[in-house]
């Protein structure tokens, strides 16, 4: 009964567009060099940039580390339906 309200706040911290970290991942959808699809607890997180690759990754603790040129940060919802359907309308502007 106690746990029933436990919410859980995520933070980002981006140093110098170079570096990433990220908590309460839940898992990594998709990644490549130039974008990672992240499920966290906030919803779905779509990271653009170039050159990106896995710093550190705990997905025990949910903490997550990416190197590159970050460019774009961008939340997208809080299922896969709203990610697909996020993504979809994105593809299409």
């Amino acid at each position: 009964m106690e746990n029933e309200n436990i919410t859980t706040k995520q933070s980002l911290t981006l140093t110098e567009r170079k570096t990433l970290s990220l908590d309460n991942v839940k898992k990594i959808d998709s990644f490549d060099a130039n974008e990672f699809l992240l499920d966290t607890s906030d919803g779905y997180v779509h990271v653009k940039g170039k050159d990106l690759s896995i710093g550190t990754m705990n997905m025990e603790s949910g903490l997550l580390t990416i190197n590159g040129l970050i460019n774009q940060i961008t939340y997208l919802g809080k299922s896969k339906g709203d990610k697909k359907e996020s993504i979809l309308s994105k593809l299409f502007k």
